[in-house]
């Protein structure tokens, strides 16, 4: 009788921590794997690039008051970048003006000469020479108060031009100068990259433009940030490369947070003809040791299975069939979470 409940206190010890360790079944939301004519695709590594820069220069000479551009941020079109010192200028205005004010008394006082003189000339009452001599001030007077206005004018414009602001939407990609540098007229401040203008400039060989066309979109990923984002073709390089026969897309990218032209991207090309795959979202996709797996539920319980990708098609793929299979209910929500032969339970579907 002790061996008996000796057996069944030991039975007791060994099965409660197993119990203990049991799981609950995962949560999970599965989509069906459907069957689809698409391209097959490779893979290039491209260069980000802005395709607008803008070599900010100023137009006047002067001492850099305050520069507001910061290397690497993100500046919107008319946005101030640096202001130059007015303070000498501002002097030269108020002179100007008050020149321009003494100009208009001068020029009331011999608008009334003159016409009174006129009117005394009609009459015989003036010599033709006292007249002539009156119109001359009268109209020198005149040119006087334009010249002023016209100088009045271009020390207007100094005081504009000496507050440099951004010419489009775009990123800082230098900054040339700093508060207290003197500069001179075409002396170049800032650089800015057109945040509305970014390309992939990648490498495509000959064999593959005949996939390829202007306006095509194609899936592009950012490899510093892992995040797929769609392009365009916009153009195509009428020259290849002597040596490899290579020939350069020019892909259009949305405008990016963070970006540094230089940086590498992988573009996605067609490269062959339609055939019949797989279509699965990328979602579904989880690497495991450099290769590509997703899960698929068998009893109740997670099953890991090998894919083949063959076509990028933005938010989905495209795979070879094999272990998965036209029909077969992948996993798109929960499988960063799951480990082989888990239990699972469905919450939902796409």
């Amino acid at each position: 009788m002790r061996s008996i409940v000796l057996l069944f206190i030991l039975l007791f010890l060994f099965v409660t921590p197993l119990h203990a360790r049991e799981q609950p079944p995962a949560s999970v939301v599965v989509t069906e794997v459907k069957m689809q004519k698409v391209s097959q695709t490779q893979s290039v590594i491209g260069i980000l690039y802005y395709d607008r820069i803008s070599e900010v220069s100023t137009e006047v000479t002067g001492l850099v008051r305050t520069v507001l551009a910061r290397q690497g941020a993100h500046v919107q079109e008319d946005e101030v970048l640096v202001q130059l010192d007015t303070e000498m200028l501002d002097n030269e205005i108020a002179l100007q003006k008050t020149h321009i004010a003494q100009n208009e008394l001068l020029l009331q006082n011999t608008r009334k000469n003159f016409k009174r003189l006129e009117s005394l000339y009609k009459e015989s009452g003036v010599s033709e020479k006292d007249y002539d001599d009156a119109l001359f001030t009268y109209q020198n007077a005149k040119l006087e108060k334009q010249a002023r206005q016209e100088e009045l004018a271009i020390l207007l414009i100094k005081k504009k031009r000496s507050v440099i602001r951004a010419p489009f939407d775009g990123i800082i990609l230098t900054k040339d100068v700093d508060s207290g540098a003197w500069v001179q007229q075409g002396k170049q401040l800032v650089s800015i990259g057109s945040s509305n203008d970014l390309f992939v400039r990648a490498p495509i060989g000959e064999g593959l433009l005949r996939y390829l066309k202007k306006g095509r979109k194609l899936s592009v990923t950012l490899n510093a940030f892992e995040k797929e984002v769609q392009g365009v073709v916009e153009d195509i390089d009428p020259v290849a490369d002597v040596k490899t026969k290579n020939i350069f897309v020019k892909i259009r990218i949305p405008a990016q947070e963070i970006i540094a032209a230089n940086m590498s991207a992988t573009v996605h090309l067609p490269a062959g003809i339609e055939k019949e795959l797989c279509i699965l979202p990328r979602a579904a996709l989880i690497k495991f040791q450099g290769k590509d797996f997703v899960y698929t539920i068998k009893e109740n319980k997670a099953a890991i299975l090998p894919v083949h990708i063959v076509a990028f098609l933005g938010d989905k793929i495209g795979v070879a069939s094999g272990p998965v299979m036209a029909g077969m209910k992948v996993v798109v929500e929960g499988n960063e979470r799951l480990r082989p032969d888990q239990a699972v339970q469905v919450t939902g579907e796409q």
